[in-house]
């Protein structure tokens, strides 16, 4: 593992910014992302006048809680399961979306083939170069590029199909090198890096959330928290909540 500032493991992730983030740090993110709320005021008919409820800050529950669509082929599941982490389609939208699903169905049997049963991370470099097309994995990401189209087929592939909106699509850009495939080679690139640190940090996640996420998912919320703002006040929830529960953070994670 890269030793941070702080003396201990970080993540070394250019794409997020120029310094290390300690694994405290990112999981204390991860678990602001998680268990975050914010205030809303709310109306309803039982309370016509409106009252303050907390709500969940932040898409996990909406898109890491629910269970992956399993049909063969796909289905209107996948597109609510992608709004969950995207936001609602308008109806349009949601058609568009929908016909792309099946439209790059035939293409996404082609990745899951070529995978052959190997986790994005475990692929050779190779499978991101221009150098190697046609046939590679990158080459088939890049027929899979609408958001919501990318959040519905991670859902069903959570350790290959990695996901990019705007926020991390820019973040990443400026890090692809001459023969990248695109913006995937760059996530590739950061998690072999930082293999024994993403690791640490699944094994923590999993034990503090209850539930697993993958290292591509992983780095998608660092890469996200960071790109839109919101990695210092994410830090900062999670941080209270594992003060709140007593359950210090530093525990979770290899000395």
């Amino acid at each position: 593992m890269t030793a941070g500032r702080g003396g201990g493991a970080a993540l070394v992730l250019p794409s997020a910014g120029p310094d290390p983030i300690p694994l405290p740090t990112a999981l204390a993110a991860v678990l602001g992302y998680a268990r975050g709320r914010r205030p809303l005021f709310f109306r309803s008919p039982s309370h016509p006048h409106g009252r303050w409820v907390q709500v969940l800050a932040f898409a996990h529950d909406r898109f890491d809680g629910q269970p992956p669509e399993t049909a063969g082929s796909p289905t209107d599941r996948d597109v609510l399961v992608a709004e969950g982490l995207h936001g609602r389609l308008d109806p349009a939208g949601w058609r568009r979306v929908r016909t792309a699903l099946d439209d790059v169905w035939p293409v996404v049997g082609t990745l899951v083939d070529r995978a052959a049963g190997r986790a994005f991370w475990e692929l050779p470099a190779d499978e991101f170069s221009v150098l190697m097309e046609p046939g590679t994995v990158g080459a088939a990401l890049r027929e899979v590029g609408d958001r919501h189209v990318r959040a519905a087929l991670h859902s069903r592939y959570p350790a290959l199909v990695p996901l990019l909106d705007g926020v991390t699509r820019r973040q990443l850009y400026g890090h692809v090198g001459e023969g990248d495939s695109g913006p995937e080679a760059v996530v590739h690139r950061e998690l072999t890096a930082n293999a024994a640190a993403f690791t640490a940090l699944e094994t923590a996640t999993a034990t503090l959330l209850g539930r697993p996420l993958t290292r591509l998912r992983l780095h998608d919320v660092l890469l996200w928290l960071a790109g839109s703002l919101r990695m210092t006040h994410a830090v900062a929830v999670g941080r209270a909540l594992a003060a709140d529960s007593e359950q210090g953070l530093d525990s979770l994670l290899p000395a």
